[in-house]
């Protein structure tokens, strides 16, 4: 990676998940299992988009980046594997545009593999920017609901029972339709166009996958450049200190840990790695193009419960 890389940090934390969402989206919202931070959303499109430009997300969720991108006066397309959700982004956008959004979104039912087959053809190439995020598995994400000398119960920890969804496809198969969804990124972006992409790595088996780094790999491989790499706080900043904002799931599997003696951190950020589409497009990735899988750093724990 070029030494000469900016790099900043983003202060989207500063409320929490469910406050930055509360009146903007519909309550129904909070049930999807991993939902990207309005407040990044929304710095994304201001830094890298303009009021009457187009910005695409091809995973869209519950519809946050087209609800931030109306908002800010951008109209915006959004792609989503599951009818249910792409029903929820419709409802949040008809939501936003209730509350004086002045962009226009819509949102269609589809694979985002095929990205440029399934927008309308006359927005290929016009794209100013695409915000999306890969999905994680469901060890990560749901809700947690307490039951007095019963433990928990977890739920909305799926994103559907599809085993075709890409949470289900494990890290190759992840990186693999990475690979296709960004190469069709790029056709849809005109030339010298955004994509933000969030990431994290996680902890599996005992290793921390560097899913960012795997994603820097198959955006270049698809034909994109690698612009920054920032950092996305999940944490608030109060002064000289930080404020937690840490889900159930990932202290659980801090303490687990430390419990067995490994001394692990909570991660409390997101990467953003930020791409652009080369000035004059060079062309798109080829099905022979092959994609190192992210490097792991080995857990102790791992190899003493082997």
């Amino acid at each position: 990676m070029p030494a000469d890389l900016p790099l900043s940090v983003w202060p989207t934390a500063q409320q929490n998940a469910r406050a930055q969402r509360a009146g903007r989206y519909l309550e129904i919202s909070g049930t999807h299992p991993a939902k990207m931070l309005p407040a990044i959303a929304a710095r994304a499109i201001a830094t890298y988009s303009a009021p009457g430009d187009l910005v695409v997300d091809p995973m869209a969720g519950i519809g946050s980046t087209l609800v931030e991108a109306v908002h800010l006066g951008r109209d915006a397309i959004g792609v989503e594997y599951e009818p249910p959700w792409a029903e929820l982004a419709r409802a949040n956008l008809r939501h936003a545009a209730s509350q004086g959004a002045t962009g226009h979104g819509e949102v269609v039912c589809g694979d985002a593999r095929r990205l440029p087959a399934v927008v309308d053809p006359a927005a290929v190439g016009l794209v100013a920017l695409v915000v999306t995020s890969p999905p994680y598995g469901a060890s990560l994400h749901g809700r947690v609901t307490a039951r007095p000398g019963q433990g928990i119960a977890k739920s909305h920890n799926r994103y559907s029972t599809d085993p075709a969804n890409l949470a289900h496809v494990g890290l190759a198969g992840l990186l693999e339709a990475m690979g296709a969804i960004l190469a069709g990124c790029a056709r849809v972006l005109r030339p010298g166009g955004y994509l933000a992409m969030t990431a994290r790595p996680y902890w599996s088996a005992g290793c921390l996958v560097d899913l960012p780094g795997a994603l820097v790999r198959v955006g270049e491989a698809a034909g994109l450049v690698l612009y920054e790499r920032n950092v996305a706080l999940l944490a608030g900043l109060r002064d000289d200190h930080l404020v937690p904002r840490t889900s159930f799931f990932a202290l659980e599997q801090v303490r687990k840990a430390r419990a067995r003696g490994v001394p692990r951190q909570v991660i409390a950020h997101e990467d953003l790695l930020v791409f652009r589409a080369p000035p004059i497009s060079a062309g798109s990735a080829t099905d022979a193009t092959v994609v190192r899988l992210p490097q792991r750093v080995n857990d102790p724990s791992a190899r003493r419960a082997a």
